[in-house]
Order: structure tokens, then C-alpha cells, then sequence
């Protein structure tokens, strides 16, 4: 067996997961690429729509901003590698390689999930304690919002990825089209130690529930706030909905993903199993800011308007 370690600077690793994809390498390839064009698009359209229209720079427009600026980062994570995968009959990707694009779709994943809790934050404030919203949600504790849903997907990660590092491998084979932590760490020897793997996977765990419950306590409360009022129920739809949604969303394809990385059957073909592993790089990061820019009224009306003075 294949031994790898830190001090194995210029090992690899065979990503398997292309095995299937050998019969349609060309038609793939074409959909993959004008798929991610797509994803670019969207998401730094909307980022650029708010950086340079001074109406959207509210908190609202700056977290759905940085969603978007999440997206890019994950997807650019995947999608370039995936890409030159497809036309390369050596699908092998180096250990620090590896690495660092697991952190990039593990960072990229919990980053979506604190933007949406600090998002569901703001709309708290904004329809329930509208007195206070303006002198609570200053420039400064904005940032500070942001860098939180950030910085704290950042560090935890890096710890993560930290633990996988030090472990003796004795695979190079990942039975997927991409890096994930949970993957490396199954390659370890069978004398390596993955306890503190265990328990940085339990606190992300954690973490991620909490966040969860966050979102759900905020939203019940938001629901019993805006049945009393019509003028709050309106405000509601406008703005949480197209929130909620991503929120339903992200919830379905993380938890899917997550427990068939787990405990899911390898009887599946190969195929299948990548789609069911790549989810959460393909739904959130175009659902996301076609529902934000159709739904949010200044952002819709901002780009019709710009389409109007374009057909002129």
C-alpha cells in the first residue's frame, strides 16, 4: 500500500470519480463550462449591481452581496479543476492540491450557512425591532457581521484541515470527481489516529446546528411577528421569502450530501454518486441570485431598468 504523509510533499492523489465520464468526455465538458459562465455571471451581475448602485447599499443587498462573492469563491474551488479533469486522461490532483480544495468546499459551504444566519439576523431586526434596526446596524457592526460569517467558517476549517494533514495515508484513490476532508480522512492507515478528526467533525457539527437553530428560532419568531400585521406580512414576502427559500435550500442539499457522504451505498453508479456529492456546488450558486434578483424589489426593478435603457 501507498503511504503518504506531510513529509510526502510530492505524492498524489487519483480522483476515480471521473471513471464513468469517459464516453462523454466532450458533451460534459461543453455543459460543465457554459454551466459555470452561468454561475459567474449571476452572481458577480448582482455583486457589481450592488458595489456600484449607492440605493442598494443597505445590509440586506451587503449580505446577499457576499453570498455572492461565496459562490464565486467555492465554485472557482471546483470548477477549473473539474473542467481540466475532464479533458486530461490523468485525473490526479497533488496532496497540498487536495488539500487546500477541501477546505475551499468545506469553508464555501459553512461561509452559505453563517451569511444566511447573519441575513436571518438582519430581517429579525428590520421587521421586528424596526425602532432599533438603524442604531444598532451600523457601518461598524455590519463589518463585523460579515467578517463573523467569514472568519469563523475560516478558522474552524483551517483547524480542520490541520488534524488531516498530519495523518499517514495509505490510499491515493478518492472515490469522487473532487476533494472533500471526510474522503482524505477514510485513506488513513489503519494505525493513524483520526480521534481529533473525530472531535473537529463533532464541533463543526455543532456549530453548524447551532446555526440552524438560529435560523429556525429567528424565523418562528418572525412568523408570529408579521401574522399581526398586514403592512409586516408585506414586508415579509418581499424580503424573507426569497431568504427562506435559500435557507430550505441550503438545508436539503447539505444534509443530503452529508449523509450519503457518511453512510450513503457505493452501490450507486458513479455518476450518480458525483451529482449527489456536487450538489451543493450546483443548485445554491444560481438558484440563489436568480430568486434574490427577481424577487427583491429594488434589485428587479434596478435591472429591468437597466434592460429598458439597454433595448433603447
Amino acid at each position: 500500500m501507498t503511504r503518504l504523509g506531510t513529509e510526502g510533499l510530492n505524492t498524489h492523489f487519483i480522483l476515480s470519480g471521473f471513471n464513468e465520464t469517459m464516453n462523454f468526455t466532450v458533451p460534459l465538458f461543453s455543459v460543465t463550462l457554459l454551466y459555470y459562465c452561468v454561475i459567474l455571471f449571476f452572481n458577480i451581475s448582482l455583486v457589481l449591481l450592488i458595489v456600484l448602485d449607492e440605493s442598494l447599499h443597505e445590509p440586506m443587498y451587503i449580505f446577499l452581496s457576499s453570498l455572492c462573492i461565496n459562490a464565486l469563491y467555492g465554485t472557482t474551488g471546483f470548477y477549473p479543476k473539474f473542467l481540466s479533469d475532464l479533458l486530461s486522461s490523468s485525473h490526479r490532483i497533488s496532496y497540498e492540491g487536495c488539500l487546500l480544495q477541501a477546505f475551499i468546499m468545506y469553508s464555501f459551504a459553512c461561509c452559505d450557512l453563517s451569511i444566511l444566519a447573519v441575513m436571518a439576523f438582519d430581517r429579525y431586526l428590520a421587521i421586528c425591532r424596526p425602532l432599533h434596526y438603524h442604531s444598532f446596524m451600523t457601518k461598524r457592526r455590519l463589518s463585523q457581521l460579515v467578517c463573523f460569517s467569514w472568519l469563523t467558517p475560516f478558522c474552524v476549517f483551517a483547524i480542520n484541515v490541520v488534524l488531516t494533514a498530519r495523518l499517514k495515508l495509505c490510499g491515493i484513490k478518492i472515490q469522487r470527481a473532487l476533494c472533500l476532508n471526510w474522503l482524505i480522512v477514510q485513506l488513513a492507515c489503519p494505525e493513524a489516529d483520526t480521534f481529533s478528526n473525530n472531535i473537529s467533525a463533532y464541533v463543526i457539527l455543532v456549530i453548524n446546528v447551532s446555526h440552524w437553530l438560529f435560523i429556525i428560532w429567528t424565523y418562528l419568531y418572525l412568523i408570529k411577528t408579521c401574522v399581526r400585521s398586514r403592512e409586516d406580512r408585506v414586508k415579509f414576502m418581499q424580503t424573507c421569502v426569497p431568504h427562506l427559500t435559500s435557507v430550505i435550500i441550503n438545508f436539503t442539499v447539505m444534509v443530503f450530501d452529508s449523509m450519503y457522504l457518511r453512510f450513503g451505498s457505493r452501490d450507486l453508479p458513479q455518476s450518480l454518486q458525483n451529482f449527489i456529492t456536487l450538489e451543493f456546488l450546483i443548485i445554491p450558486p444560481v438558484i440563489n441570485p436568480l430568486m434574490y434578483g427577481f424577487k427583491l424589489t429594488k434589485i428587479r426593478h434596478r435591472i429591468l431598468s437597466l434592460i429598458y435603457l439597454k433595448g433603447k
